[in-house]
């Protein structure tokens, strides 16, 4: 009997380990879904968005690998991963509008753990303090530390989602950064916790703050962020990293970099040519070429 039939036999449960992924076992179908809201950010209804695919015995990302990942800057990230050919070159990564508050600070990676924020009106019921509790309860169905990551549902921009008392509280339960579509604010006080903050600006004040969702498919920065997306972000901006490529995404990055240095160590020479220009850009080009060939998955 082959090795997934054998599995397919076995119990059917779904097992949330804690600060660690969904553990499958049996032959149980997983559906994502978008969770339908009025214009008030209200839960209306779900709609089915086709099924997730199970890949058996795929890897946990490991605390190890998410500091590898830390060691790299963000542009590096989306390089390599344009080599697995795993989606096209401009989708995957957040657009302009979301800025790094704290641009000094070293490259954020962690899980998405997804929320929605509205300020404009006085909510029906809740705040966003009052929802503070389940949102770091959440954390703990993430594959690792948490990137809080909120899609502001006022257009325009109304007040801050953020402030000092917010991300001290996520940091406390492991959260490594935040992203939001809005504004955040008490950034000097955000800036001493050592937490890296991602944002389309600046507002004083906090409305009438409240939280309509957590942990749904949100859109932040002009793409789609899943719950326990990996993100990978610095002074540059913030990408998505699909989990199946992580760590042979990080074999490549070095010699990613060793490729580009052939050119970069090249023009720091005194004097440069332009001959040399065209001989190291096309050695370099060689290198990556060769990386592409072997991991890029539309060839496979």
């Amino acid at each position: 009997m082959a090795a997934n039939e054998n599995r397919d036999t076995k119990e059917k449960k779904i097992v949330i380990e804690y600060a660690g992924p969904y553990q499958v076992h049996g032959n149980i179908p997983l559906v994502r879904k978008i969770q339908i809201v009025s214009e008030h950010g209200e839960p209306l209804t779900w709609k089915k968005e086709g099924t997730i695919e199970k890949r058996w015995g795929a890897n946990v990302i490991s605390q190890q690998t998410l500091k590898k990942l830390a060691q790299f800057d963000t542009p590096t990230i989306c390089n390599v991963i344009e080599l697995f050919d795993v989606r096209p070159r401009s989708t995957g990564f957040m657009d302009a509008r979301i800025v790094a508050a704290f641009p000094e600070m070293p490259p954020m990676v962690g899980f998405a753990a997804t929320a929605t924020f509205r300020a404009s009106a006085v909510p029906r019921q809740g705040d966003v303090y009052g929802s503070l509790d389940k949102q770091v309860e959440r954390f703990a169905e993430l594959s690792g530390p948490a990137v809080v990551v909120f899609q502001d549902l006022d257009s325009p921009v109304v007040a801050a989602t953020f402030g000092e008392v917010m991300c001290t509280s996520y940091k406390a339960f492991g959260a490594v950064g935040i992203i939001t579509s809005g504004a955040g604010r008490d950034l000097d006080q955000v800036r001493k916790l050592g937490f890296p903050a991602f944002t389309n600006g600046t507002i004083c004040a906090h409305g009438y703050s409240s939280t309509p969702q957590i942990h749904v498919p949100v859109h932040v920065g002009g793409i789609a962020i899943y719950p326990d997306d990996l993100l990978h972000g610095d002074c540059n901006g913030v990408t998505t990293i699909p989990h199946d490529i992580v760590d042979e995404l990080l074999g490549v990055a070095e010699e990613y970099i060793a490729a580009e240095m052939i050119v970069i160590d090249a023009m720091r020479q005194p004097n440069p040519s332009v001959k040399l220009l065209r001989e190291t850009r096309t050695e370099s080009r060689m290198q990556m070429e060769k990386m592409h060939a072997r991991v890029s998955r539309a060839r496979k």
